[in-house]
């Protein structure tokens, strides 16, 4: 075991989503993935962390009310000072697997869209959690990255990254962006979409989990063409009286359901390929789109993409890791990539 001890000072690379946050650490590749959950409680008011990831995540809606569990980012940046420290410390030492540790230098992708405050914000604390440097690297830059894409090349590329609270999409040329939208919607929206579906057609109430497993289980982004249409059992309670129901949900109810948040995604690729320069954009008929995040995961994204845009659209081999993996490789390779980190207090 060597290698172990270059461990626990190696430098890291920090995916911290909206839904997940994945560590990468240098020359080890990505070790930890985990939903940015933190479960608290409130004593004299003073919060006190109980839970964190995994185990915080199976206590979101079960909780007691001197217990909450919440989710310290929103729209991919911080909602929750405190929390997100903690959660950011938590994460650290799981890496590294003991509470004492030469301080890391660590990068962290940010979304194109956050503000210098929210920027501060993520970068102090990431320093408060144990960093001795912390870099910010634009999302999109890093989903390219990690899904391979040739973007040091003086040719275009467009990325769209979806993850649980903000879609990304981007034209890339020369390592840095040409144009970038960051819209607000995710795959958070998407489950927010089922859940007010289901409340105004079925008068059924459902919490997070139940239509995460809905849209990660039977959704789709538009109505199955060959006819088939899969449909399962869901329970929640019904809102006429009170009482626990349960119902099925068809395949065609959630393509429904989802159909804004879907259309949302599409017109933000097409308001970026309308503001894309003519030589880039004939780089990006020969390409295609790239889609990366956990959003595109869903079932019929590309062909949905692919009839507005009349592009090829393909998703990353390994789409939910491409950010982590790419903020990882600009960790490895900084010297190439050193105009995309910023350094900047």
């Amino acid at each position: 075991m060597a290698g172990l001890g270059n461990l626990f000072s190696a430098d890291m690379a920090i995916d911290l989503g909206t839904a997940n946050t994945l560590v990468y650490v240098k020359g080890k590749g990505v070790i930890l993935n985990e939903p940015s959950v933190v479960a608290y409680q409130v004593k004299d008011g003073v919060k006190k962390a109980l839970a964190f990831g995994e185990d915080a995540k199976l206590m979101v809606g079960r909780t007691p009310g001197s217990i909450q569990a919440i989710r310290p980012m929103r729209d991919g940046v911080i909602a929750d000072f405190d929390v997100a420290e903690e959660m950011i410390k938590h994460f650290i030492r799981k890496v590294h697997r003991r509470t004492t540790f030469a301080k890391p230098k660590i990068i962290v992708c940010v979304p194109h869209g956050a503000t210098p405050v929210e920027k501060r914000a993520i970068r102090q604390s990431v320093l408060s959690a144990g960093a001795r440097k912390a870099g910010l690297i634009a999302e999109p830059i890093a989903a390219a990255i990690g899904a391979g894409m040739p973007i040091t090349d003086p040719t275009g590329s467009m990325v769209v990254d979806i993850g649980g609270g903000t879609t990304e999409v981007a034209v890339l040329s020369l390592a840095d962006i040409v144009y970038a939208r960051s819209v607000r919607v995710g795959g958070d929206r998407m489950d927010e979409a089922i859940i007010s579906y289901l409340r105004r057609h079925q008068n059924l109430l459902i919490g997070e989990a139940t239509a995460e497993r809905i849209k990660t289980s039977i959704g789709t982004a538009r109505v199955p063409s060959d006819g088939r249409n899969e449909s399962m059992n869901i329970r929640g309670r019904d809102l006429l009286n009170g009482i626990p129901k349960e119902t099925r949900i068809s395949q065609v109810q959630v393509a429904t359901a989802m159909a804004e948040p879907v259309q949302q995604i599409c017109e933000a690729v097409m308001i970026a390929l309308e503001a894309t320069p003519p030589d880039l954009a004939a780089d990006i008929i020969d390409r295609g789109v790239m889609l990366t995040g956990g959003g595109a995961l869903l079932r019929n994204l590309d062909q949905a993409l692919r009839e507005q845009t009349s592009l090829a659209v393909s998703v990353a081999d390994e789409s939910l890791n491409c950010v982590a993996m790419g903020t990882g490789k600009a960790l490895e390779h900084e010297k190439l990539l050193r105009h995309a980190i910023d350094y900047d207090s």
